[in-house]
C-alpha cells in the first residue's frame, strides 16, 4: 500500500524531501522492501542508469519498485541520501536533487514528490569507490619536478603506449566505430583508466562527418551537441557544418589522447567461452592484426547497415543511383535531373544541396513525415534545457541530461505533445503551405513530434533547416508512392507515373545496428542479441512488447561481453558515461550483478 506522509511535519518542500529521504533510507537500511515501495505513488516510475541494476532500466509502480529492490538491495546497499540543493515546488510537484551513495559507488539522481509520494526518481552512478576518474583536485601533475637520469617525456609515454598496444599490451574493450559515439566512450573509457582502443576504416577521425554530402550538418543546436569533458567553444556556430564537426572530432581525439587507429577495419570476431575473450581478426592499413579484447563495443551509430531496397532494373538504368549515405554532394549534376526516394533528414538535405546547383529535382515521399522548423525547435523543444537562457538560469548540460533523463519513456509523450503543439501554432503559416503543396504531414502517432519518433523508430522525421520551404513553394517538386522499378532513364512509381532521372538517390534510412553483428560475429549472435534500438511503444516501425528502455543501449545484453553504443551526440555524451563505468567495474573486477536483463523479441 502507498504511504503518505504526514502533512503535519513536512510542510516545505526541504521537509518534504527531507522526510521523504529519511524515511527511504530507514526503510533500505533495514531492508524492508515492502515499506520502501510503499513510498512510492500508485502510478509512479523508477529509472536507474547502473547505480542499484548494473542496467539501464526502469520499474513502475509500487510492484516494479518491490521486484527491484528484492533483487538489487543486498548488493547495492545504498545510503546518504540527501539533497545537492533547495527543492523546488510547482503544480503540486516538488522536484529535488539528490545524492547517495552504494557500496562501490557515488550516484546523483532527481525525485518529483506528490502528496501521494513519489511520481518519479532518477538514481545515476557517475563514479566508482577508490577509482575516481584524474580530475578536478585528482588531476594528475603533469610534469616531473626535480632531476631525474630516467625522466620519459609525455610524447616518449604517449609513443611507447602506441607501440605496445595491440602487440604486447591487448586492449581490455575495442570498440569498433570510430565516430562521435566512440570517440565519446574512448574518452571515458581513457580518464577512467580501463585500457581501451576505438578503431575505425576511416582514413582520419572525423572523416565520417567530412566524406557526407556537402550540405551535411548539425540540426541540433549546439548547447545539445557537446562532448564529454570538452564542450564547444563560446563562438561555436548555433549549427555546425559537417567539416567544421570533422575537424573537431579529430582535435578532440587528440586532445583527450583516446587511442584511436584510423584506416583499421574489423574483419570477423568469435568469442571463447573457455579463455572468456574476443578473437577479432582486423586489417590496419592493409596489413592483418589479430586482437583479444576481453570486451566488444559496437560503436557504429543509432543505425544499421543502408536500406537499399531491391528494386528492377537498377542494373540497367543508365544514370548514376546510390544511398543517400554514398551521395557525393551535387557539383556533377548541374543541370540535369535528380529524383530522391525518401522524405527525412537525409532526403530534404541532398534535395536543397541539388536544387541549389540548377539540378530539377523530385522528391518521392513514400509515407508521412514529420517536419519542425529547427529555430521552434531550438526555442520551444529544447530552450527550457539547452540553451543560453538555460544556462543563465543555472542549467548547465549535466543538469539537462539528467533532467532529461529523469523523464521515463512511458510518460514522455505527455511532456512533449504541448511543446508541439505551440509549434504547430507559431508555424501555422509554414505548415499550410506544406499542405497545400501536397506534402504527406503528422506530429507522430500521438502528437508527440520528433524526439519520440526519434527513440520509436529513428526516422520518420525532419528538423529544417531551410529545404522544407522548396517543397512548400514547388521549387523542389513531390510526388507520391512506393518505387517499383528503374527504367533506363527514371523512376517507375506503383501508380504508374513515371519521373525522369540521371540520378536516383535512395534517402531510405538504415536497418538495425544487430545488421553490423550479423557481419562481424555471425547471424546466429545477431539474433541471440535481438533487436537494437526503439521501444517497443506498439507506435508506427516501434513494435511492442513494451521495453521502458531503448533495446540494447548501453547496457548488457543476452550476448556476454557485447555492447551496443550510439546515437546523436547528446547521447553519445551522456550514455558513454554509463557504458564506461560498467566496462571499468568488470575490469576491476567488481561485482555487476544484473537486474532485468532484456529479453530477446525479435521485431522487424
Amino acid at each position: 500500500m502507498t504511504q503518505t506522509l504526514e502533512s503535519s511535519t513536512a510542510t516545505g518542500p526541504q521537509e518534504r524531501v527531507d522526510a521523504w529521504l529519511a524515511a527511504f533510507e530507514d526503510a533500505l537500511t533495514a531492508r524492508d522492501v515492502e515499506r520502501a515501495s510503499g513510498l512510492f505513488a500508485a502510478t509512479s516510475f523508477w529509472r536507474d542508469l547502473i547505480a542499484f541494476s548494473w542496467n539501464i532500466t526502469t520499474v513502475e509502480g509500487p510492484d516494479g519498485v518491490r521486484d527491484l529492490l528484492a533483487q538489487t538491495l543486498e548488493a547495492t546497499d545504498p545510503s546518504g541520501f540527501a539533497t545537492s540543493e533547495p527543492p523546488t515546488e510547482a503544480d503540486g510537484v516538488t522536484t529535488a536533487w539528490i545524492v547517495f551513495e552504494t557500496a562501490v559507488g557515488r550516484g546523483r539522481g532527481l525525485l518529483r514528490l506528490t502528496e501521494e509520494g513519489a511520481w518519479t526518481l532518477l538514481t545515476t552512478l557517475y563514479e566508482l569507490k577508490g577509482h575516481e576518474e584524474p580530475m578536478n583536485e585528482q588531476r594528475p601533475m603533469g610534469a616531473q619536478h626535480g632531476a631525474d637520469k630516467h625522466r620519459t617525456t609525455w610524447k616518449e609515454q604517449r609513443q611507447a603506449e602506441a607501440e605496445s598496444l595491440g602487440s604486447t599490451v591487448q586492449p581490455y574493450v575495442l570498440v569498433v566505430g570510430g565516430g562521435q559515439g566512440g570517440i565519446a566512450l574512448g574518452a571515458r573509457l581513457r580518464q577512467l583508466g580501463v585500457p581501451s582502443l576505438v578503431i575505425d576504416k576511416h582514413p582520419r577521425p572525423g572523416d565520417q562527418w567530412r566524406n557526407r554530402y556537402k550540405s551535411l550538418c548539425l540540426h541540433d543546436p549546439v548547447w545539445y551537441d557537446h562532448l564529454p569533458y570538452l564542450k564547444f567553444p563560446d563562438n561555436w556556430p548555433v549549427f555546425a557544418p559537417k567539416d567544421k564537426i570533422g575537424d573537431w572530432l579529430e582535435s578532440y581525439t587528440k586532445v583527450m589522447e583516446v587511442p584511436y587507429w584510423s584506416s583499421t577495419t574489423a574483419t570477423s570476431a568469435t568469442w571463447s567461452e573457455e579463455t572468456g575473450e574476443w578473437t577479432v581478426e582486423v586489417e590496419r592499413e592493409g596489413q592483418p592484426l589479430t586482437l583479444r579484447p576481453k570486451q566488444l563495443v559496437f560503436a557504429t551509430g543509432m543505425s544499421g547497415k543502408p536500406n537499399l531496397p531491391e528494386v528492377p532494373g537498377i542494373e540497367t538504368f543508365r544514370g548514376d543511383v546510390h544511398h543517400s549515405s554514398a551521395h557525393p554532394g551535387p557539383d556533377a549534376y548541374r543541370g540535369k535531373k535528380a529524383v530522391v526516394i525518401g522524405s527525412n533528414n537525409s532526403s530534404f538535405d541532398i534535395c536543397g544541396a541539388l536544387w541549389e546547383n540548377d539540378v530539377d529535382v523530385t522528391m518521392v515521399q513514400r509515407s508521412s513525415t514529420h517536419i519542425v522548423k529547427s529555430d521552434s525547435l531550438m526555442d520551444i523543444g529544447l530552450g527550457d534545457l539547452y540553451s543560453e537562457r538555460a544556462l543563465a538560469a543555472g542549467v548547465t548540460t549535466d543538469k539537462a541530461d539528467l533532467i532529461f533523463a529523469s523523464l521515463p519513456y512511458r510518460i514522455l509523450h505527455e511532456f512533449q505533445v504541448p511543446l508541439y503543439e505551440a509549434m504547430a501554432e507559431r508555424d501555422k503559416e509554414f505548415y499550410e503551405r506544406l499542405e497545400r503543396s501536397g506534402f504527406r504531414h503528422d506530429w507522430g502517432d500521438d502528437g508527440s513530434g520528433l524526439f519520440m519518433k526519434y527513440l520509436r523508430r529513428g526516422s520518420g522525421y525532419y528538423i529544417d533547416v531551410g529545404a522544407a520551404d522548396l517543397v512548400a513553394d514547388g521549387r523542389v517538386k513531390l510526388a507520391h508512392g512506393q518505387v517499383t522499378e528503374l527504367t533506363e532513364d527514371g523512376v517507375r512509381l506503383e501508380d504508374g507515373t513515371e519521373l525522369p532521372a540521371d540520378l536516383v538517390v535512395f534517402a531510405t534510412g538504415y536497418g538495425s545496428m544487430n545488421g553490423w553483428v550479423a557481419d562481424l560475429i555471425d547471424q546466429e549472435t545477431a539474433d541471440r542479441l535481438g533487436k537494437v534500438w526503439g521501444l517497443g511503444s506498439e507506435t508506427t516501425k516501434d513494435p511492442g512488447p513494451w521495453e521502458g528502455e531503448q533495446r540494447n543501449m548501453w547496457k548488457p545484453t543476452q550476448v556476454p561481453a557485447l555492447w551496443m553504443h550510439g546515437g546523436n551526440l547528446h547521447q553519445s555524451r551522456h550514455y558513454s558515461l554509463y557504458l564506461a563505468l560498467q566496462l571499468k567495474a568488470r575490469f576491476e573486477g567488481i561485482p555487476t550483478p544484473v537486474y532485468g536483463l532484456q529479453e530477446v523479441h525479435h521485431t522487424s
